[in-house]
């Protein structure tokens, strides 16, 4: 047998390794964006899960000083796409007993009303690093039935009562 024949069999040609380029290729250029945006549901969920805690606390806080508490936005200014130091020490979240795991891609705040019965705990980040930030937001009416601004930022006339969702749509938000 010829050295020629015998090589024959031992490989791929150069059409099947194209092949299988274009393919590798073609299944990237899908998958990355849906990881994309699964990744932003996962950063945003951060989001939404710390401000339920935060209306637990706020409400704990309410039963025992039966008013709620003010808390200056922590991290002070809102993250871009990579994680912030949380100092829950510096800020009035520690007597809430909130403290986040590690850092946080959003800031956190809590504003109260002047009749101390109605507030707004809301978080601000820009996890995609668009330079548009998204608002998400928790609010209880006053005694006279408004709405408390937020402290971060959230314009509040999109969210609905009693629910964790994001801030009025108007205002730049991205909802996942």
């Amino acid at each position: 047998m010829k050295a020629s024949q015998r090589r024959a069999g031992n490989g791929f040609t150069l059409i099947e390794v194209l092949l299988v380029v274009v393919i590798i290729g073609v299944l990237a250029t899908v998958s990355i964006p849906v990881l994309s945006k699964y990744q932003l549901k996962s950063k945003t969920a951060e989001g939404k899960t710390n401000l339920g805690a935060i209306r637990v606390g706020e409400e704990a806080y309410f039963s025992e000083f039966e008013t709620y508490l003010v808390v200056d936005p922590e991290p002070a200014t809102i993250p871009g796409s990579t994680r912030a130091t949380f100092n829950d020490a510096a800020s009035g979240f520690a007597e809430l007993g909130f403290q986040p795991e590690g850092t946080v891609y959003f800031s956190y705040g809590a504003a109260v009303s002047g009749d101390t019965v109605g507030y707004t705990a809301d978080a601000g980040a820009d996890i995609d690093g668009n330079g548009v930030v998204q608002f998400w937001g928790y609010t209880k009416r006053d005694g006279s039935g408004a709405l408390v601004p937020g402290k971060v930022g959230c314009p509040v006339a999109g969210l609905v009562e009693g629910q964790v969702g994001p801030c009025d749509s108007t205002h730049g938000q991205s909802v996942f």
